[in-house]
């Protein structure tokens, strides 16, 4: 049942109203209480998913925080770390006047700016490590993989048959642990056919299609970007030197990150068909990623087949049904019925 923002009664969701005098809604928080770190989404959130819109850093937080809890294979989402779209900008905004210490270096000074968002974890005991950006209003993604290994390594591999059977034979359900919604990024590949048959046309170098006996594992700063016009080489510079003083803090010990030890690399991605849709597109990368993750590395990445466009194309309409959903859950709606 297709509801729109216009149908449903609030009661007593709590009314908000901006400068200039609109009124909107508080739809849900996610995830909601006793959780910590909710992210609300209001009816202003919901606008920004009309064809043509630019999508927020709401709906981006939002929808990342559910990929983890709710859509990743569980053993993936323990290996990754999800930074919020604000790490980034607070990384790299310029200094005011309060923070240009002499004798403290640029590197140090933006590190402190964000030091207390990893205090409750160790990003090099991770694998993965995803960073929504915003740059002159264009989303993009970047995949710091493998920042705790010192050098690339070689490892035996074997396409696991659970992660397999989980990533090809899902089927329809709810969200918040009574079964999740039609994923929006995931195709039902051999969901008729079983498992068996191997999925077509993805990449060589993820868990569904890897046939290598060896995979390479190495430390990498990956872009991706659904515009091939973006240049990226400052932020390259900009996340191996808060990696350095990341790494001087936590561990106690000196190391160096720089392009031999780390290396930046800009992947072969599907592109975006107009001039909007990059947030989309960075949900379906880290979608993807978190569902057929990337497990040999040789760079560049070539991905251009991760995914199908039409599922971005659709994705603007799952994502707003799946916030109208979580609303209805949550006890909002009551009136609407169970739709």
């Amino acid at each position: 049942m297709h509801v729109s923002v216009n149908e449903l009664t609030f009661g007593t969701s709590v009314s908000i109203t901006d400068r200039k005098g609109k009124q909107y809604y508080r739809l849900i928080q996610y995830p909601p209480p006793p959780s910590k770190g909710g992210i609300t989404v209001t009816t202003e959130d919901l606008e920004c998913l009309r064809d043509g819109e630019f999508l927020n850093d709401v709906i981006i937080d939002f929808y990342l925080k559910y990929l983890q809890l709710e859509r990743a294979d569980q053993d993936v989402a323990n290996r990754s770390h999800i930074f919020s779209s604000f790490f980034y900008k607070q990384l790299t905004r310029k200094d005011n006047s309060s923070e240009e210490e002499a004798g403290v270096t640029a590197q140090c000074r933006r590190h402190r700016r964000v030091k207390t968002w990893t205090r409750h974890v160790d990003i090099f005991s991770k694998d993965y490590l995803f960073i929504p950006v915003n740059q002159e209003a264009h989303w993009y993604l970047v995949v710091i993989c493998f920042p705790g290994l010192l050098e690339p390594e070689s490892v035996p591999w074997k396409r696991p048959a659970s992660v397999v059977a989980s990533s090809t034979t899902q089927s329809p359900s709810k969200p918040n642990g009574q079964g999740r919604p039609p994923s929006t990024g995931q195709r039902q590949t051999g969901s008729e056919d079983g498992p068996k048959h191997r999925p077509l046309n993805l990449p060589d170098c993820t868990v569904l299609s890897c046939q290598r006996e060896k995979v390479t594992r190495r430390p990498c700063i990956l872009i991706m970007d659904s515009l091939k016009l973006s240049y990226h080489y400052r932020i390259y510079t900009l996340l191996r030197e808060y990696l350095q003083v990341e790494w001087e803090v936590r561990r106690g010990t000196p190391r160096v990150f720089n392009d031999d030890s780390i290396k930046g690399s800009h992947c072969k991605v599907p592109l975006q068909d107009n001039s909007s849709d990059c947030g989309l597109y960075l949900l379906q990368y880290v979608e993807s990623f978190l569902q057929n993750p990337v497990v040999h590395f040789d760079l560049p990445l070539r991905l251009e087949r991760w995914f199908p466009r039409q599922q971005v194309w659709r994705k603007r309409e799952e994502l707003r049904e799946l916030v109208l959903q979580l609303y209805r859950r949550q006890g909002g709606g009551a009136e609407q019925g169970s739709g």
